[in-house]
């Protein structure tokens, strides 16, 4: 039976028709889209069909959350949430009255999010600090990037990690370290998950985060609740979590179109973990499911001062302290040759802007050589984040084909000024600007980067949305008094609701390389969209995030909420 929605504000996302006032689906597919008044409609229509007015309210396509980590999200639901302060006493007294009400034997490790990336200089947080509050019993606190950890003793001397344990990656997943070589407290780019078996083994405790079906379901339901029908995971936690997944997708629970992206760190790894990608796709390819792309973190991040800067650290009297980079032009270049070659995509973190420039500097060499060799470019480069770019390179991902990937829910004041510091007023003045970089034609998709359950609900796009438009947080605020109206500056950066839109929609669908089947609500697509409350081109900027999903349609099928009203 034919089902069409009338009276609506059909924003399509397709360009050649950017808005409809009808759209009409039969089983998965989208068979109308247009303009109608009711009459036309009953005319075109036989009796049989489902005729809903809509009265004005929006219809979306099926959003895309085009960088999210569903398997953090679902890991972490058992973490301790932290009260939102400045103040580290405060945080510390809430630490110790926790710790105090709850035993050992019930919690024999204690996991706390978040505290603010500001709280403390470039020299980082103390173990001895945190012992102040817990010396009993391992702990950890989790800081708001998610890429910065405060660890106690005890879980360090658990771990154990001493003065002569190799970092992971020296400056970049590594354990800051005082004059004589031992660590501080503060881990980066999670370093202490090297050791955490070490721990665990020791106490005779692990953490409740076995992937399975029952442990994800929760964050598909969240997705099915806020009209996210496609997402790439940006990091796949292991087989547990992509077995998952695809059982999911057998029990036929999933509604939902799944990316799944395996980490790599140099080019001597890659041909491992090529293979290991290569096992889950046939292991675990479905109607739903691809494996095709790795992940690379070039650098860390700028509130961590491990981002890879083109100027030294504004705060390092040496001059030397340009930030930390996984590799060179050079070794990257290789690893976008060999994964052409195996006709796989890459996802890389990078956060400064001479991490921006190496990666546009080796896809512009790796291009010329598969050229110069008749080899053809078939692989998608996808930057995610970018938060820094030097004015000259903007125009780079246009030329050379890649892919940026922002996070719009990042552009008000989530991480305050944690990264001025290390970056200077000048460049935390113009971070998280992307319109030079979508007028310039290039390919830019929007995301969540949720990493945790504490922060799910900032999935949901309108918020994302809202923060972009007005590049103000109305849950992390900047300080009105230094920045009036808690605006992020500058202006020029608010993000347009049409290319917020895009973004999330058919633009995350070509970087998932899905766009033939959805994106956008046009005939002969799949029927993958959302009825909405209001028109989102209407609200007032600072109500965007009160639209609600009234209905969530995945293939034609209502998988939440209800078309009549």
């Amino acid at each position: 039976m034919i089902t069409v929605l009338t009276n609506a504000v059909v924003a399509t996302s397709n360009d050649k028709m950017p808005f409809a006032n009808t759209v009409a689906f039969e089983g998965e597919k989208i068979t109308y889209v247009g303009d109608l008044n009711l009459d036309e409609v009953k005319s075109k229509f036989n009796d049989n069909a489902k005729i809903v007015d809509l009265q004005g309210r929006g219809v979306i396509p099926g959003v895309v959350d085009s960088h999210t980590h569903p398997g953090l999200v679902s890991q972490s639901a058992w973490h301790i949430t932290l009260p939102w302060t400045e103040d580290v006493n405060e945080l510390l007294d809430f630490i110790r009255d926790y710790a105090q009400k709850t035993p050992i034997s019930e919690a024999p490790f204690l996991y706390f999010e978040y505290y603010p990336p500001s709280m403390f200089d470039h020299n980082g947080p103390t173990k001895e600090l945190l012992d102040s509050a817990v010396s009993d019993r391992p702990c950890l606190c989790n800081d708001f990037t998610e890429h910065q950890h405060w660890l106690n003793s005890k879980m360090i001397e658990l771990m154990g990690v001493t003065k002569d344990t190799p970092d992971p990656v020296p400056g970049l997943e590594m354990f800051v370290r005082d004059e004589n070589g031992e660590p501080t407290g503060w881990a980066k780019d999670w370093a202490w998950t090297r050791f955490a078996d070490n721990m665990y083994e020791k106490i005779g405790w692990w953490p409740p985060t076995e992937c399975t079906p029952d442990l994800m379901r929760p964050y598909f339901e969240f997705n099915a609740k806020h009209g996210i029908t496609a997402i790439a995971d940006a990091r796949l936690e292991g087989e547990a979590q992509i077995k998952s997944i695809y059982e999911l997708d057998m029990m036929g629970e999933l509604n939902i179109y799944y990316d799944g992206i395996v980490r790599f760190w140099s080019i001597k790894d890659l041909p491992d973990k090529i293979a290991e990608l290569r096992d889950y796709q046939k292991k675990y390819t479905s109607k739903h499911i691809k494996i095709n792309t790795l992940k690379l973190f070039l650098d860390g991040t700028n509130e961590g001062g491990n981002s890879a800067l083109l100027e030294p650290h504004q705060n390092d009297p040496t001059g030397t302290n340009y930030g930390e980079i996984q590799m060179e032009t050079d070794e990257l270049k290789e690893c976008l040759l060999l994964l052409n070659r195996e006709g796989l995509d890459i996802h890389i973190h990078v956060t400064g802007d001479r991490a921006f420039r190496v990666c546009c500097d080796a896809t512009e060499l790796a291009k010329k050589e598969a050229s110069a060799q008749n080899i053809p470019w078939t692989m998608q480069v996808i930057l995610a984040h970018c938060e820094i770019v030097d004015p000259e390179d903007m125009p780079r991902p246009a030329e050379l084909g890649i892919t940026i990937n922002w996070s719009c829910q990042w552009s008000g004041g989530m991480f305050g000024d944690g990264a001025l510091p290390y970056v200077g007023q000048e460049k935390w003045a113009r971070m998280y600007q992307f319109n030079p970089i979508i007028e310039s034609g290039a390919l830019v998709t929007f995301s969540s980067d949720c990493v945790s359950n504490y922060e799910l609900h900032r999935a949901d796009l309108f918020l994302s949305m809202q923060i972009a438009n007005t590049r103000v947080d109305p849950e992390y605020p900047l300080d009105p008094v230094m920045f009036p109206g808690s605006v992020r500056p500058p202006e020029s950066a608010k993000l347009s609701r049409e290319n917020i839109l895009k973004g999330y929609t058919i633009n995350g669908a070509k970087q998932l390389r899905w766009e033939a089947l959805f994106g956008s609500i046009e005939e002969g697509k799949l029927a993958n969209m959302s009825i909405v409350s209001d028109n989102l081109f209407e609200v007032e900027a600072d109500k965007i995030s009160e639209i609600n999903f009234d209905a969530v349609i995945f293939e034609g099928r209502v998988i939440h909420g209800a078309i009549f009203i």
